[in-house]
């Protein structure tokens, strides 16, 4: 097996990120659950953009993409596949992401219907955020899409749970942690959010078990995946299926599971709670940066908890600190 030349590849929605700063009055007369992310058409997509004026952050998001870029500030080598449209958005979302140090070539979808995806972001003054996302082109990745060289070329392939939706991009999923798997490389998962793992539990179990080393889950989502009373009985299962599982919870910090060890994480005490998008995001590619480069499980879970740190204490769901720079100053190996 040749050494990789990537520390991580990921496979993920390509989604261009919409933020701002709102009331809590605003959720409701916009009629958005607040805390979860909902699925809208196109429509809902152009009325949300217009509500939200002129006074946003913008950004090349979604959920691995942004794990990506936190692997790349941190000194590590990053590749991204993901489906863009031939549009405005999808411009930006290429331009921003490879700026941002990240290998990005998967060809963007001709034409301009459906759009590049965009997820509109609507943060309360308690830091929750409330996501409407427009999936668009993101979800027609299909399996023609898989770089084979560039899943090769990676230390780990890290999935996204967002993108089990489709059959096509579901297909594209698989395929890629096949790759990997022949070419004796370790495939990492997010499940991404509850409402994911309550459509496709079973297919995610059955993937869990069969496909992933590594798995990242928040409290909710680990407790629906594996429909435990409560987060021991949960993470007891999760330990028979995968050998690694990273939980996070809040501010609580995380739990990682391997085998017969748990190491408990504590939460980097931050100042304030400006806006919690990308949190998990983050925490991930802290992780996988340092699992990349053969670091422990607690300094695996040090260093994505400092990422994940960092993000939440600003708008936005990229690091704005280079995050090499912030572990170097914290006593990290990085």
């Amino acid at each position: 097996m040749t050494n990789p030349r990537y520390d991580v590849v990921a496979v993920g929605n390509a989604i261009i990120d919409i933020l701002k700063s709102v009331p809590d009055a605003f959720l409701s007369e916009e009629s958005i659950a607040k805390g979860g992310m909902t699925l809208i058409d196109d429509a809902r997509a152009d009325h949300l953009t217009g509500a939200f004026g002129a006074d946003v952050v913008v950004a090349a998001g979604g959920s691995a993409a942004n794990t990506m870029t936190g692997v790349a500030s941190l000194g590590g080598k990053a590749g991204y596949i993901g489906k863009v449209a031939e549009d405005e958005l999808g411009g930006r979302f290429t331009r921003e992401f490879r700026a941002a140090g990240v290998a990005f070539d998967t060809p963007a979808r001709p034409g301009q219907l459906p759009g590049t995806a965009r997820c509109l972001i609507a943060v309360t003054p308690d830091g929750q955020r409330s996501m409407n996302t427009y999936l668009g082109a993101s979800t027609l990745l299909e399996p023609s899409d898989i770089d084979a060289d560039l899943i090769k070329a990676g230390a780990v392939t890290f999935l996204e749970g967002y993108l089990f939706d489709r059959d096509e991009a579901k297909a594209a999923f698989v395929r890629a942690a096949e790759i990997a798997r022949a070419a004796e490389r370790k495939v990492a998962l997010t499940l991404s959010d509850t409402f994911c793992v309550d459509r496709h539990r079973e297919s995610f179990r059955h993937l869990v078990s069969g496909h992933v080393d590594i798995l990242f889950a928040n409290e909710a989502e680990i407790l629906s995946l594996y429909e435990g009373a409560d987060l021991d009985t949960a993470l007891s299962a999760a330990r028979k299926a995968c050998p690694i599982v990273a939980v996070t919870r809040s501010d609580k910090g995380s739990l990682i599971a391997a085998g017969e060890e748990t190491v408990s994480v504590p939460a980097m005490p931050i100042e304030r709670v400006v806006d919690s998008t990308g949190a998990g995001d983050q925490y991930a590619a802290g992780f996988l940066f340092a699992h990349a480069r053969g670091r422990s499980l607690a300094e695996c879970g040090a260093i994505a908890s400092l990422a994940a740190a960092e993000v939440i204490s600003h708008m936005g769901p990229r690091p704005e600190e280079n995050l090499r720079a912030l572990a170097l100053k914290r006593g990290f190996r990085v």
